[in-house]
């Protein structure tokens, strides 16, 4: 059987948070291709192939890292979206937030998230949540084929 390494789509508009986060996946030696969604418009079409990623071929991903507060869409609309078509509706969702609101834990919840972890701002912190993050989502969960 071959194994497939399948990305991860990270949709997030705070370079740094970006960049904080690609580096703390890389450094959990995970050999995802990481592909970058700046809002919740590019993060649907890439998930449908359409604009930028109209052309790139690859499967869905092993997870979803989704930001809460973005423009054009934020990342709540994106869960309904993701959860009501059953081509994606089986991804792992992650929010990963600055929120604190308990308003949007429980929407996050109740539309499908699989987890809602808020971002430390502590950057040690952060990379070791990102990190940790990473290595359960991809090497100990088990995900239907």
């Amino acid at each position: 059987m071959k194994t497939t390494i399948k990305n991860i789509l990270l949709v997030d508009d705070s370079e740094n948070d970006i960049r904080l986060i690609k580096t703390a996946l890389h450094e959990a030696h995970l050999g995802n291709e990481i592909i970058v969604a700046e809002d919740g418009e590019e993060a649907l079409d890439f998930l449908y192939k359409r604009g930028k990623f109209a052309e790139f071929n690859s499967d869905i991903p092993v997870f979803i890292l989704l930001d809460i507060k973005m423009p054009l869409m934020d990342g709540i609309e994106v869960l309904k979206i993701i959860r009501s078509d059953m081509s994606f509706n089986k991804i792992p969702v992650i929010m990963l937030t600055s929120s604190r609101d308990d308003h949007d834990l429980k929407e996050c919840y109740e539309n499908g998230a699989n987890s809602f972890v808020v971002k430390p701002v502590v950057m040690k912190d952060f990379m070791e949540v990102v990190k940790e993050l990473g290595q359960y989502w991809v090497v100990i969960n088990e995900l239907p084929r």
